[in-house]
């Protein structure tokens, strides 16, 4: 498709005033609408898969004769009425997309799917505020797990079943684009892991389109194992399906205000949940080549290795620290540390316990891995641990460079030399994430936020960690209370943070809607 010199802002008449010799005979308007239909058309086509997944709540509530079923058959509707009417509009547009499309639709689809999956808490019986609804669905579809909700135990079974299938729809959207636009659009390092040398064409790669396919079987197989041994440890049907969606996908939505918190006294179940979130949280790609006789392939990869090696320490250390200092149970304490520790760390934001009463070294350690995350390829969130290994190769250089300044020494990562494109991108994400944490816990700040939701609110949207510190937004409280603003913003910062953030950045650019 030919690029002319138009945007999809001038639609809107933002930058009209630069283009009047086209304007007044009224080809730009044209040219811009026709430029846009391939992503209304995409648009469309991921709303009907929305309005699909509404379907098994439909059910339950309509076996169960629960009122909740009016609220889903509207928002069915709406969904239909408008995809059907984009449809109606682009059937006959031909999909070819060119990288500044895959900007926009990334972003846009995103923000697409979260304002309509809201539908539901918004007629349903919550009966949420458009913005609590909206930040409540942003925070499920972009898996952080940051609730709004209080009471979610006397849900309807309808509501319960909806936020996990939009964690688990996210889930499988974020495999997607970790691995088939992400590496092709050269956002924050993620080229490293590109599966295919050549840039983007007119379609999607077929090889990137194969692995996408694969690492949707496997997704789905895990979460028909997670549901099988929920269950047949002690959970009920529901609870088991939920559970196990929020888990693969390290959402952490779960069916009670007290989240994992229910099953304490059933360590089984805990320990299933961290086996679950940890799978969720390794690449996927590793999986198909497991798959594929290639019995080394988790092991072998250095990111793995990484996050286990973090996971080992963090956990060893803070339960001995428990040990000691609480004189707690070894096995529990063992327990307790391990969930929660790999909740944070992979960003899926369950809790067992309050671990803001684990003392001062348990807090501040939580802090610091909010910002980990799990792998690249995976349904974590956070910066990932690849980006924290890199910069460990880069100081390390860069001490060596200050005792031998004419040195040439080789950086490689995975068996594979860094390039600068990659060590580029890596640093651009790196600066750009922790500024963002901090421009937007300013402005939470001057919202009348006290320091640590702050600060922590902002960590864990941009990370899509879930719960953060303190008495507000804690693993004990939610984000109720919070004002409308300081919602918006944070759901903002979750998008942001599911997308590598350079993806909504670059938006914000005007030589990004120049050509």
């Amino acid at each position: 498709m030919a690029y002319h010199r138009c945007d999809l802002f001038a639609a809107t008449g933002r930058f009209s005033a630069g283009r009047r010799d086209r304007d007044s005979s009224g080809r730009n308007r044209e040219e811009v609408l026709r430029d846009a239909k391939p992503i209304f058309k995409i648009l469309a086509l991921l709303l009907i898969v929305l309005a699909l997944f509404m379907l098994p709540p439909v059910i339950l509530l309509g076996l169960e004769n629960d009122p909740d079923l009016w609220a889903f058959l509207k928002s069915m509707a709406v969904v239909a009425v408008v995809s059907g009417s984009l449809l109606a509009w682009t059937w006959r547009t031909a999909v070819e997309l060119k990288t500044r499309h895959m900007f926009i639709l990334t972003t846009s689809s995103w923000a697409v799917i979260s304002a309509f999956a809201s539908l539901p808490l918004v007629l349903g019986a919550p009966q949420l505020s458009f913005t609590d609804a909206v930040f409540e669905s942003v925070s499920a579809i972009t898996t952080t797990g940051s609730t709004v909700l209080s009471g979610i135990d006397n849900l309807s079974d309808g509501l319960k079943l909806w936020r996990g299938l939009m964690q688990w729809l996210g889930g499988i959207g974020i495999i997607v684009m970790a691995i088939a636009i992400l590496p092709f659009l050269k956002v924050g390092g993620m080229r490293l892991f590109q599966t295919e040398s050549s840039d983007w064409s007119d379609k999607v790669l077929p090889r990137a389109g194969g692995i996408a396919k694969a690492s949707t079987v496997i997704y789905l197989g895990l979460t028909l194992a997670a549901i099988l041994s929920y269950r047949l440890a002690g959970m009920g049907t529901l609870d088991a399906i939920v559970h196990a969606m929020s888990s693969v996908s390290t959402g952490g939505f779960a069916n009670y205000d007290a989240s994992f918190g229910i099953y304490h006294d059933r360590p089984l179940i805990l320990w299933l949940g961290c086996l679950f979130m940890l799978g969720g949280a390794l690449p996927f790609v590793l999986y198909i080549r497991l798959l594929r006789d290639s019995r080394g392939a988790l092991w072998q990869d250095q990111q793995v290795r990484g996050l286990v090696g973090l996971l080992f320490v963090v956990i060893a250390t803070l339960t001995l620290y428990r040990v000691l200092a609480f004189s707690d149970a070894p096995f529990q304490a063992l327990t307790d540390v391990a969930f929660n520790v790999i909740s944070v760390v992979t960003t899926t934001g369950y809790a067992s316990a309050d671990y803001t009463q684990w003392g001062p070294l348990a807090v501040t350690t939580f802090f610091f891995i909010t910002f980990v995350g799990g792998c690249s390829g995976s349904t974590s969130g956070g910066m990932k641990i690849f980006r924290f290994q890199i910069g460990g190769l880069l100081l390390a250089n860069q001490l060596r460079y200050l005792v031998h300044p004419s040195g040439v020494f080789a950086q490689r990562y995975n068996g594979r030399p860094l390039n600068d494109e990659v060590v580029r991108a890596v640093i651009a994400f790196s600066f750009f994430f922790f500024l963002t944490v901090a421009v937007l816990a300013l402005a939470l700040a001057a919202l009348g936020l006290d320091m640590v939701t702050a600060i922590t609110g902002a960590a864990t949207a941009l990370a899509n960690v879930g719960p953060g510190l303190g008495n507000t937004i804690g693993p004990a409280g939610n984000f109720a209370s919070l004002p409308d603003a300081a919602k918006w913003l944070l759901s903002l910062g979750m998008l942001m943070g599911r997308l590598e953030i350079l993806t909504v950045l670059v938006l914000m650019t005007p030589f990004f809607w120049r050509k």
